[in-house]
């Protein structure tokens, strides 16, 4: 079982416990167990088998660990079965809409018996939601919005969590004798923020054992289908991935047509056969007499419609066709453009590991400088620091940077901007600091003008250098805010702030597509990983592949810069 598998027993614990209105902090402490499980490193699993005591990993205690060893020994845990027999299957489910917490979905059981998404949308369509304790016509409207939404994302994970299937399972398939080369593709390979489903392309030799080896995988669930060039499996998290074994001389036009997007694979199409070309997933053809031209590779199949080759990310038929064929392309950012990490947090806050523990992690993956942001106070439930706790921090920040730990850690804060746009620490105490954010964590449900002002505003006291995921938005759980995106991009442009590519997994905020325009107008941008833990700061990487679908550039990024020019920039 891979560790995601793991940590969603102890989510769906902590959802049960939060419902009944367990003592909340036995519900962090699972809570917490499971970003623990899915921030680490190594495989559980294979640390059980290998004997290592999982007590040692920070914030496993002996509870934690007997259920882990339970799981991966049983594939059950016996307490979360407990659990599921006292609560309805769909309540849980209820709390994956936006909007709806633990108390408000106990309401609805309690009251109306509402144990199923189908229950709750006939009883809001009925009308029976309004009269509830702290809710009313708007929540009802909202709610039956919520449930539309979470019905539209059935069936989607988010690349964070392709991520960690596709590379478990393409280490399993390198292992089987013969196997000559292994490739993701899909909408995976074009690194969306989400995915339907996961394919791996495979070369193999004679009597290769790929797809017994492949439906044999100790997480799949039901095996769909099985033949000598393709198997489908779905595994246990639900995800279906297809295994495609092909000849090594159409590998590469195979490569080109299973990445996509349609949309891409038809204008390529169409621009073949203004050559007197036909391309498919076995090659590249004359039309006039079926002659195989070439395909065993993606430069072949680009080289034949007179393109170079153009990365899987910008491969949506927005504009890279007509780009490459201008030579035009972006030099698009790599993760090895990024010098450091500019947005984090610590114990002084909600992170798990010290300023310390962050920079030495960071200093461990080459970066030459980070910024230590923790929560200001409006945000209470993470422990926010108000002006006298944060000039104490910013000592603390001193005080690292003087044992000269071989990395230099900026001292920084991520401020809330309040409803009115002002912010949550006075500019006396700002001033302190050498990178202030700036970001919304209330009140998304304003109306797009007032959100707007609201944010412009805040952009405009001097203090500010960066705003922080500027729409608010979680992937499949929580819509972006209304904002005017173009009307803040300009004022940022105009006040100097830096807007974020927030690598969080559940936020890549700025989306693509606002990357692209703000980077069209002329925004600097930063991409930040908003780590929680040390662990996360191995985040990175989702904020590039953000950023690479938006056309971004390293110039485009001030955390490509050498110190001394970030200094200047940020000052």
């Amino acid at each position: 079982m891979e560790n995601k598998g793991i940590a969603d027993v102890f989510t769906e614990i902590a959802d049960i416990l939060d419902i009944q209105g367990e003592n909340p902090f036995r519900v962090r402490s699972y809570r917490s167990a499971a970003r623990t499980i899915e921030d680490l490193g190594q495989n559980l699993q294979s640390m059980v088998k290998a004997g290592k005591n999982l007590e040692e990993i920070p914030g496993i205690g002996k509870s934690i660990r007997e259920k882990i060893e339970e799981i991966i020994s049983t594939g059950r845990c016996h307490l979360l079965e407990e659990l599921r027999a006292q609560v309805p299957a769909g309540v849980t489910e209820l709390l994956k809409l936006e909007g709806l917490g633990p108390k408000k979905v106990k309401i609805l059981y309690d009251q109306l018996s509402v144990d199923s998404l189908d229950r709750l949308e006939k009883a809001a369509l009925a009308g029976r939601l309004r009269n509830l304790a702290g809710m009313g016509l708007k929540t009802e409207a909202k709610i039956l919005t919520s449930i539309e939404k979470y019905r539209a994302g059935i069936g989607r994970f988010k690349l964070s969590v392709g991520f960690i299937y596709a590379q478990a399972l393409l280490e399993y398939l390198k292992e089987v004798p013969g196997v000559k080369r292994l490739d993701p593709a899909g909408s995976f390979r074009r690194r969306k923020e989400t995915i339907g489903d996961l394919d791996i392309l495979a070369i193999c030799g004679k009597a290769c054992k790929v797809m017994d080896r492949f439906t044999e995988y100790g997480d799949v669930a039901e095996v769909l289908s099985q033949g000598e060039t393709k198997s489908s499996v779905r595994l246990q998290c639900g995800l279906q991935v297809d295994v495609r074994v092909l000849e090594e001389e159409s590998y590469g036009a195979a490569l080109h047509y299973f990445t996509g997007s349609k949309a891409h694979n038809v204008a390529i199409r169409e621009r073949a056969k203004e050559s007197g070309l036909k391309i498919n997933e076995y090659g590249v053809f004359r039309s006039k007499d079926e002659k195989r031209l070439s395909g065993a590779t993606e430069e072949e199949v680009f080289k034949a419609v007179g393109l170079p080759f153009i990365p899987p990310e910008l491969r949506e038929d927005r504009g890279e066709i007509q780009a490459a064929g201008k030579d035009m392309l972006p030099r698009l950012i790599d993760l090895a453009d990024i010098r450091g990490d500019l947005q984090m947090h610590t114990t002084a806050s909600d992170g798990k590991n010290s300023i310390a523990e962050m920079a030495q992690r960071a200093k461990e993956m080459g970066y030459f400088y980070i910024a230590i942001t923790d929560h200001s106070k409006a945000v209470r439930v993470a422990g926010g620091l108000d002006e006298k706790e944060l000039a104490r921090h910013l000592k603390a920040i001193d005080k690292v940077n003087a044992q000269s730990p071989g990395i230099y850690i900026l001292k920084g804060v991520e401020v809330d901007i309040l409803p009115d746009g002002s912010l949550d620490l006075k500019d006396d105490i700002l001033k302190e600091c050498q990178v202030v954010l700036a970001a919304v964590h209330s009140r998304f449900n304003m109306e797009e003008g007032e959100m707007t002002r609201r944010i412009i505003k805040a952009l405009k006291n001097p203090n500010v250098n960066i705003l922080a995921h500027p729409t608010g938005r979680l992937i499949l759980e929580r819509e972006a805010y209304k904002v005017n995106l173009k009307e803040v991009i300009q004022a940022a442009i105009d006040y100097g702030v830096i807007l974020e590519i927030n690598a969080y997994p559940d936020r890549l905020d700025l989306r693509d597509v606002d990357a692209r325009m703000a980077k069209e107008l002329g925004a600097k941008l930063v991409i930040s990983t908003d780590a929680h833990s040390a662990a996360q700061l191995e985040l990175m990487k989702f904020g590039v592949f953000t950023a690479r679908r938006g056309w971004v550039e390293a110039k485009d990024v001030i955390n490509t810069l050498p110190l001394e020019e970030l200094f200047k920039f940020l000052r």
